[in-house]
């Protein structure tokens, strides 16, 4: 090697020692700032529901002690206890009946030739696009006509209507993804449909099939305006709507709204971590299968 080449040997050296230790200190650092920035509300919440002086914590980053009044105070005064029921009936409804209807429609559009099958494709990108808040008027006025207002039933199927084309389009691509052999191979075995669709294409569509459960379920249990706008009776409340009462005209009760907040929050994250799990484990599955 020349003597010309080594200094230039030596600064590459050094560069790289250089860029390796900022990725060894600047990596973890920027994950801490990233998990701080994202987990800072969740704190702020639970520990504002657990301070005894929540009204007046002003921007104190520690509670001034622990206590669980305010969770007592929503479920005896709230009635917390019987939205977070209602919420719970209306979400499994949902996840239920959109998850079926999602996959049976993909399983249609991505396995079956039909006349006007791209313009259905279309339509239901179209009203994916569409914002909630014009849909209210016609939605009531609908479900007003069908005499199913402050009903949990026809909330349920509102929001299994708001979930379905986000869940069709997305099964669509599980579904079509799945080669045509593996089917065939299955009905060359003797498998009838019913079969073929239990023991095939159904663990292969499987992970696609949590991701649209966890949006229909997100959709069903946080959404507000249908529910405050179809619901007429308290008792018919779900949880998102029960938190808008602790806001008063000239005050709010901040420690009751945190307490209820912490009580939607939680049951949504139990569910992604539950889910999520079986999302891997279908990712994996389909991928050896396939």
């Amino acid at each position: 090697m020349s003597t010309a080449k080594v200094p230039a040997a030596l600064g590459q050296g050094k560069s790289r020692r250089r860029t390796s230790r900022a990725a060894r200190f600047g990596l973890p650092l920027a994950v801490a700032a990233l998990l701080a920035f994202t987990l800072f509300p969740v704190y702020w919440m639970v520990s504002t529901a657990l301070d005894p002086k929540a009204l007046t914590r002003g921007s104190d980053l520690l509670p001034s002690g622990l206590t669980f009044d305010h969770f007592d105070f929503v479920f005896d005064r709230g009635n917390f206890g019987t939205y977070l029921l209602n919420s719970a009936i209306v979400g499994v409804s949902t996840i239920l009946a959109a998850a079926l209807l999602s996959l049976f429609a993909a399983i249609a559009v991505a396995r079956f030739k039909f006349k006007f099958r791209t313009s259905v494709l279309i339509m239901v990108l179209v009203v994916q696009m569409v914002p909630l808040e014009a849909l209210v008027i016609p939605l009531f006025i609908q479900m007003r006509d069908y005499e199913m207002l402050n009903s949990l039933l026809g909330l349920s199927i509102v929001y299994i209507a708001l979930s379905l084309p986000f869940a069709i389009w997305t099964l669509r691509g599980f579904v079509a993804a799945v080669p045509k052999e593996v089917e065939e191979a299955a009905y060359i075995d003797g498998a009838s449909w019913f079969r073929m669709f239990w023991s095939v294409l159904l663990p292969l569509v499987g992970p696609g099939l949590v991701a649209t459960s966890i949006f229909a379920f997100i959709t069903a249990w946080n959404e507000f305006v249908f529910a405050y706008t179809f619901m007429k009776g308290s008792d018919k409340y779900t949880a998102a709507v029960g938190i808008f009462q602790f806001f008063g005209e000239n005050s709010t009760a901040w420690g009751p709204v945190m307490a209820s907040s912490t009580l939607v929050t939680l049951p949504v994250m139990i569910f992604f971590v539950i889910v999520h799990r079986r999302l891997g484990s279908g990712l994996a599955a389909g991928a050896v299968k396939g």
